[in-house]
């Protein structure tokens, strides 16, 4: 029986197999089976998983169908980036600056009072044998204008932040749900069982359930590195309490055998399966095998100086976010599935003439930098690039020099990892206040997203409260004119 083995006794061999036959020691045959490639495979329990694996679950698994990219790198730009001044150029906007706005755009305009109409101060120019239009605050960037597929007709449901920036994240501008990237983890798996499968670098305050797992396991949600209260824009990012100062290793795998011995002793009076307890076990064992293989990755000093310069390191604004996107081709380089990377704030509410210039300054040559040293180590096709952030901004001003949220239409872009570079997706109207042609809501974007990782939104589902959730909710539709 399963319960007739003492936790804090020595059970006999025959005791402990059978006490934990469907827990802890399923995970440690499956793994087992998965490294020597005789896993069969089968439904996990209460888990639509892509070709209804049973392995451990932070195994590599198979995709619903073909993926035309392995991982994910999102360059996410907190605040809202003003579409309008950078990948969305509108002729009539500039030709109609200082007019007041018109009042059919202006929702709230009420707080507002009169507003005029705000031309983007730096030009646009058409760029790449494709001819897309992007302004000068990217003049790197725009140097891959034939990689990059720009969706100018994105759209969310609120224009305020904290749920604008939950629903770019997990779907849901109010509720706890899983993050992106720990549903991507939840339905791939990962390529190095040394690393974490999801890493979010320099996250913002109080944002811990845009890279959380809500009720998927806790092993699926996301490392952090930096941030926290103390983040400000170019703090470094690092991991905290990677090594143990005070135990050797070989110390610290005793300690950790004593605590794995007393969580397989909960598991076992909870029957022999707890999704809970199981994941803590496989958290504790990721945690110890991380101590030897993050900090090398993470550890830039055997990159070379033209590679470092590439990305703009070297003490100027672009070093921090530089050795960010570094570090983040770094983590995929080593078998990461998906990696973000944040950078804040874009909430030009005022000054934006000087704000949004300093803003693009720190991130345009690493963007760049990034995107060129994917390409050439042959990575970037098989690896997703993002840039974006939970909404834009108005085309009217906000008081003298800013522009107040813009959540009906804004921009993001995509790069590699199977989109078709050198395309313009959609269009908002000619002034920018919001998607009229091929709208790409937020949900659409993830469904998209999920199909080119080899994901079918509508399967990749959980079982919670008795109904089966999934990333998309009951929306979503796959915009498959941008895939390659």
């Amino acid at each position: 029986m399963v319960g007739s083995v003492s936790p804090f006794s020595t059970p006999s061999r025959r005791g402990f197999l059978q006490a934990t036959a469907n827990g802890f020691g399923s995970l440690a045959l499956a793994a087992l089976l998965a490294q020597t490639g005789r896993l069969r495979t089968g439904r996990a329990d209460g888990v639509a998983l892509p070709g209804g694996s049973a392995a451990g679950p932070l195994a590599a698994r198979p995709p619903h169908f073909p993926a035309r990219a392995k991982h994910v790198i999102f360059l996410c730009m907190q605040g809202g980036p003003s579409h309008v001044d950078t990948f969305d150029y509108k002729p009539r906007l500039v030709a109609d600056g200082g007019k007041a706005a018109p009042a059919a755009g202006l929702p709230g305009a009420g707080r507002l009072g009169r507003a005029e109409l705000m031309a983007p101060r730096w030009p646009f120019r058409q760029r790449g044998e494709s001819g897309l239009w992007i302004s000068s605050l990217f003049d790197e960037v725009a140097a891959h204008a034939d990689r990059l597929c720009v969706i100018n007709s994105m759209a969310t449901d609120l224009p305020a932040h904290p749920q604008a920036f939950a629903q770019l994240h997990t779907g849901t501008p109010q509720f706890v749900r899983p993050s992106l990237g720990a549903w991507t983890l939840y339905g791939l798996g990962t390529e190095n069982e040394n690393l974490p499968g999801f890493i979010t670098i320099n996250p913002p305050v109080a944002a811990a359930r845009t890279y959380g797992s809500a009720f998927l396991p806790a092993i699926y949600q996301g490392t952090r590195l930096g941030g926290g209260r103390a983040r400000t824009t170019v703090a470094p990012a690092s991991m905290a309490n990677i090594r143990n100062p005070v135990r050797e290793p070989s110390e610290q795998r005793s300690q950790l055998d004593l605590v794995q011995d007393l969580n397989r002793g909960r598991l076992e009076l909870d029957g022999g399966v707890s999704p809970a307890v199981e994941g803590v076990i496989e958290s504790y064992e990721l945690a110890f095998r991380m101590q030897a293989d993050v900090p090398r990755v993470m550890d830039l000093v055997d990159e070379n100086e033209a590679t470092l310069s590439r990305y703009g390191i070297g003490g100027g604004p672009s070093d921090a976010f530089g050795r960010q996107c570094l570090m983040a081709r770094r983590f995929v380089e080593a078998g990461v599935r998906f990696v973000q990377v944040t950078h804040g704030t874009w909430d030009h509410h005022f000054s934006i003439n000087t704000a949004l210039e300093n803003s693009c300054r720190q991130v345009d040559q690493p963007i760049a930098g990034l995107l060129g040293d994917l390409a050439e180590r042959g990575l970037l096709n098989e690896t997703l690039v993002i840039w974006g952030g939970e909404f834009g901004r108005t085309p009217h001003s906000q008081g003298r020099d800013g522009r107040d949220h813009n959540n009906r239409g804004f921009t993001i872009w995509m790069a590699g990892g199977g989109v078709k570079g050198g395309m313009t997706y959609g269009a908002t109207d000619e002034l920018g206040y919001a998607a009229v042609d091929r709208r790409m809501h937020v949900h659409d974007w993830h469904a998209t997203l999920l199909h080119l990782l080899g994901l079918d939104h509508e399967r990749l589902t959980f079982r919670y409260a008795g109904r089966d959730f999934r990333l998309t909710d009951v929306h979503g539709s796959v915009a498959h004119e941008i895939m390659s």
